[in-house]
């Protein structure tokens, strides 16, 4: 089953660039191009979309207002030659976020997390489990891969969420779990973990760097969302 997309810029350019690159994916079908966030939404009233190449500064609606008024949204990639939009964009549970230019490495980037997005969507009998309900001091159980794999909780850097799944990154591997960001918030230790954005969690030991918009870990950088920077700044002493 192929990944029905949907490319919206107002710049053709920018269009080509994409389409040329999906191009090289058996895996997803473009259904249609539009050079602006109206005549999408139109068209997403007509095809089913399961993919968005999203550009957000754009003529009439930005791309981030055309997906605040979808019911049900399919999975978004926006793109922009504005960094000063990536909060909204992660706010608005993105599956990522791309500057223009856009280079082909980057773009492979992407689709790495929408293939395991779609790939998550059709498994089947993942059901969590966990040591027990009380919070988990040294270590867990969650379901991965129809196993219950032991996790040591010390070896965990950052928890994403994936809508109804998770991505679990250690030192030297990720892990995918079917289980929801908000059932582990509640499972870890709050002296070691903090929600930093309702898709993303953190250990607070493995923290290098961080500032007023994104902590940084394994030189990776992950935003703060604006309703989790009062508790962020109250526990990391983050300045305005």
């Amino acid at each position: 089953m192929k990944i029905k997309t949907l490319i919206v810029d107002d710049e053709p350019h920018a269009i080509e660039i994409i389409q040329k690159y999906i191009n090289d994916f058996s895996q997803v079908e473009l259904v249609g191009t539009c050079n602006n966030a109206v005549h999408a939404f139109q068209l997403l009233q007509d095809k089913p979309i399961d993919l968005i190449f999203l550009d957000i500064k754009m003529p009439g609606l930005l791309g981030t207002d055309l997906i605040r008024t979808l019911k049900n949204p399919p999975k978004v990639i926006f793109t922009t030659a504005y960094q000063d939009y990536a909060l909204d964009g992660f706010d608005l549970n993105a599956v990522d976020y791309l500057l223009k230019p856009i280079p082909f490495d980057r773009f492979l980037k992407a689709m790495d997390k929408v293939f395991d997005l779609f790939k998550l969507q059709h498994q089947k009998n993942d059901t969590p489990v966990h040591v027990n309900e009380q919070r988990a001091e040294d270590y867990l159980y969650l379901r991965i891969d129809r196993k219950r794999v032991k996790i040591n909780v010390n070896d965990i850097y950052w928890m994403e969420s994936l809508k109804d799944y998770i991505k679990i990154t250690l030192k030297d591997k990720t892990l995918i779990s079917k289980q929801k960001i908000g059932v582990l918030e509640e499972l870890l230790p709050e002296d070691k973990f903090i929600r930093i954005h309702r898709s993303f969690m953190v250990s607070m030991d493995k923290i290098e760097s961080y500032h007023s918009y994104a902590i940084e870990i394994l030189g990776k950088e992950l935003p703060i969302g604006r309703n989790y920077k009062a508790e962020c700044k109250k526990r990391l002493a983050i300045g305005v």
